[in-house]
Parts: C-alpha cells; structure tokens; sequence
C-alpha cells in the first residue's frame, strides 16, 4: 500500500509524471484530484454529489468540510485499497491535518509526498509556448513538442490556438498564488516523506528520481506488518482507555 501526495506549480509536468508513475506501480492505484472527485460525486448522483451540485449552481466556492467528505468517501472504496495518488488535495493544512486522520483511521501509511520544483521564469517559458487544438483538444509547445507543420494540428489538420490564461501576467500571478497557499501545506509534511524534485529537467530524468523514491517505500511497506482498518481502528480505542 502507498499514499502519494503529487505538488508541483501550473506547468511542471505532474500530469506527464502522474500517468507515468501509476502504470510503473506494481499494483494499480488510482489518481485522484479534487475535480475528479467532486464530477465523480455530482455524477454518480449522491448526497455528497447533490448537495456539492447545489453549491455549485448557485455560484459558491465548494467548502473545505464538504471537500473533505468526499475525500474521506472516495478513498475508502475498493479501487484504493493498494493505495492511491492524490493531485490538488490537501490544499490546506487543515485539510492536511483531516487526510492524517482519515489515514489513519483507515490503517493506511504516511503519505510520500513528491514535490516538482521549477523555477517561475522557466514555468512561465513552458506556459507561454504552449498551443492547443481547438477541435481535438491534444496540446502542443513551439519550443519542445511542436507540430509538423507550424500553427496546424497534426491530427485533424485544425488552426493551433494559445489559451486565454497563457499570458504572461496570468502565469505569474497563479504561481504566486500557488507559492503562497502550498508553502504550508509542505511544511506539514516529516522531512523523511518529503522529497524536493527539480522539475526543469527532462521527463525521464525527473521520472527515474521519482521511482528511486518510490521503490525504498515500496519496500518498506512490503516488509511492514499488515493491520486491517478494523484492527488499526481497534487498536486506537484499546490505546485511548485509561489504564486500570
């Protein structure tokens, strides 16, 4: 079992290396973002689904306890039982310090958390170079991945298009933001589940340091002593009695 928690800026790479890392597992876990779970719920029609919908409709920002229910009813389903990858969540330390919780609650490790770091300028050079087709959707960049034929998609043959939050103004303010609000949440985190990548390097590079990381966990876990989370949940009440 292993619990990833993937940060990284706008533009780092994390959606490369995210799809690499779950098909390089040897048991397969599932990705799971904070978008993804609320569409997941909203579409599967539950409570949790209907009252976010509601949220959602009349305009409002979906709040940290609802977040924080559907995190707690997502990871508890059987496709996370080998464990999971967790992008955008927590965003806060109080939601850091509820994943802690629900962990352990569910008898589940530490989470390993895998931090890309890219500087701003070579972000904001990423980002600015980027240009999608508007028919297909399949991204391209003028700088590293460019099409054959310039300004044309190489599938449908449709006019490459620079999305409106490609400028540079945009970028800068989002990695700001970004800087600000994740600074925290790392710090939350033990220094020895905690690892600092430089993101700026090509996708192999940063992928075989990711799994180096990942393989000493791996390990660990393998050798560790399995508890179920009825036994690690009745071990925590026998612990909480007083002693007589």
């Amino acid at each position: 079992m292993l619990v990833i928690l993937l940060f990284g800026p706008p533009g780092c790479g994390k959606g490369t290396q995210g799809k690499l890392i779950v098909e390089w597992l040897p048991a397969r876990i599932p990705t799971i973002s904070t978008g993804d779970m609320l569409r997941g719920e909203i579409a599967a029609g539950t409570p949790l689904g209907l009252q976010t919908k509601s949220v959602i409709a009349a305009g409002n920002l979906v709040s940290d306890e609802l977040v924080n229910q559907i995190l707690r009813a997502r990871i508890s389903r059987p496709d996370c039982q080998n464990g999971f990858m967790l992008d955008g969540y927590p965003r806060t330390v109080e939601q850091a310090e509820y994943l802690d919780t629900v962990l352990a609650e569910l008898g589940m490790p530490t989470p390993v958390v895998l931090h890309l770091d890219v500087p701003a300028d070579v972000l904001v050079g990423r980002m600015v170079s980027r240009r999608n087709c508007p028919k297909c959707g399949r991204m391209y960049n003028v700088l590293t991945m460019k099409p054959k034929v310039d300004g044309i998609c190489d599938d449908d043959g449709t006019a490459l298009a620079t999305r409106a939050d490609d400028r540079e103004d945009i970028i800068r303010d989002r990695l700001k933001t970004y800087a600000d609000v994740t600074r925290p949440v790392l710090s939350h985190y033990p220094g020895d589940r905690y690892f600092q990548i430089p993101g700026e390097r090509s996708t192999q590079y940063v992928f075989e340091e990711i799994t180096e990381i990942l393989e000493r966990f791996l390990a660990e876990e393998a050798a560790a002593p399995k508890a179920t989370a009825p036994e690690s949940a009745n071990a925590a009440a026998e612990a909480a009695q007083p002693v007589r």
